[in-house]
């Protein structure tokens, strides 16, 4: 993947103004996308990000909360 369509996990965490342990949590429940920059440094993709905040931006109390529990049954 190229650079400029690639955003390290720390920077993602920044941008989302979430705790950088999230990310993964994010990751591994299919909301953001994992990438590789040209280095091998795993991320994520610049357009899973901008995804994840325009839905969060305009998500309901419920969407949120009904994500929440789709999530976690999904960990079980």
């Amino acid at each position: 993947m190229t650079d400029d369509a690639w955003l390290s996990q720390s920077e993602a965490a920044r941008q989302l103004g979430i705790a950088l342990f999230r990310i993964g949590a994010l990751i591994a429940s299919g909301h953001l996308a994992p990438a590789e920059n040209a280095a091998g440094k795993a991320g994520v993709t610049i357009t899973s990000v901008q995804a994840e905040k325009t839905w969060r931006s305009s998500a309901t109390y419920r969407a949120k909360a009904l994500r929440l529990l789709k999530d976690t049954i999904g960990f079980l």
